[in-house]
């Protein structure tokens, strides 16, 4: 008898000797009961059995990913039977469907070719790819860029606001361009014809509704190990001036370009796409992706995606250089970030000559 434990989940497999492998005459067939798999029924709050057949890291898929792991969900509340008998069944089901196909499943909010999977692997369930099983309950948390206590819907239109660009910035003309103040101040946000995300939002609702099924298990305002690892440690950081565009061009175009293509807009494989690494669709410059050593750290750890670690600190930080230096939304609010907390130095696109105030005040504080 083998018994199998995972979170609580467990599963039980009843194997009958076969005395005819040992050499033994074979008994009568009323004395030998055929093998038989015993079912595990998940009760209220548990899972069903995952997908997997290899050994996960806690609950995460492993970073030494291959085809079968590359896009296996642990956790998939699409098939998870232990929902079905529970009255907020739909509201996890249509947080994980906006989670994986965020641009289609939000239309009035983005027009961005990013989704929430594009930055969390695997549904947010995949290790050193900022896995988010089990970090619900570390909210209220706070917040370096506002100065402020954070809920987790708030952290969630952060990202609508950013990731996904839901202000509608205009291009940014890249880095240099910015820098240099030859890209015109965006003009005035009329947010009154904006429709914004806000915490009170369905689809915010649900994304949180997600991660917290995600999290069920895990003691609140404990973190788990998993989180925050996607970070180059401090001595091995490059100084912001010694990054090299160039050098990171040539490390993506022998690297990434299989999967983000040259202009890094993504290569469609099969059911897959990559998200827009620069330009329209892609995060804005008030995104935390959009600050070098952030992106490096996500690089280092995440990509490539079939064979993520491969990098080098310093050349993880050459790409995140060259991915920045390209066009991107203007985020329109950036002069209301980091008012109470030091401005970052990997802050690309902050504190740069050309104004971007917008007139008025962010709507989401």
């Amino acid at each position: 008898m083998t018994q199998i434990t995972r979170r609580g989940v467990a599963t039980m497999v009843v194997i009958l000797p076969l005395t005819t492998a040992l050499g033994c005459s074979a008994p009568s067939r009323e004395s030998v009961p055929p093998a038989v798999e015993v079912p595990r029924i998940p009760q209220t709050g548990e899972f069903g059995p995952a997908s997997h057949t290899y050994e996960l890291v806690g609950p995460l898929v492993p970073k030494t990913t291959t085809m079968v792991t590359a896009w296996d969900l642990p956790q998939n509340p699409l098939t998870d039977p232990a929902l079905d008998i529970r009255q907020d069944a739909d509201l996890i089901r249509q947080g994980f469907q906006l989670f994986t196909n965020t641009p289609e499943a939000t239309p009035r909010f983005t027009t961005s070719g990013m989704t929430c999977a594009n930055c969390h692997l695997n549904q947010g369930q995949r290790e050193l790819a900022l896995p988010l099983v089990g970090t619900s309950g570390m909210f209220p948390e706070y917040n370096n860029r506002a100065g402020r206590n954070f809920s987790l819907e708030d952290r969630i239109v952060g990202c609508f606001y950013r990731s996904e660009n839901a202000v509608h910035g205009p291009d940014n003309g890249g880095l240099a361009a910015a820098r240099s103040g030859a890209v015109p101040s965006p003009p005035s946000v009329n947010t009154d014809t904006l429709v914004l995300p806000n915490v009170a939002s369905q689809e915010v609702i649900a994304l949180a509704a997600y991660l917290r099924y995600l999290s069920e298990g895990y003691t609140p305002g404990e973190d788990p190990p998993w989180r925050k690892k996607n970070r180059i440690l401090r001595e091995n950081l490059l100084p912001i001036d010694a990054l090299d565009p160039q050098r990171g061009e040539a490390i993506y175009t022998e690297l990434c370009v299989n999967c983000h293509g040259p202009e890094g807009q993504g290569v469609q494989v099969g059911d897959k796409k990559a998200g827009p690494l620069w330009g329209p669709r892609s995060w804005n410059d008030g995104a935390g992706m959009a600050r070098f050593y952030t992106l490096a750290g996500f690089v280092r750890y995440a990509m490539p995606y079939l064979d993520p670690g491969i990098l080098s600190d310093k050349d993880a930080q050459h790409v995140s250089a060259f991915i920045i230096s390209k066009p991107r939304p203007s985020y329109p609010y950036k002069t209301e970030d980091y008012q109470v907390e030091p401005l970052p130095v990997d802050a690309a696109f902050y504190g740069l000559d050309n104004a971007e105030a917008v007139s008025g005040h962010s709507p989401q504080p």
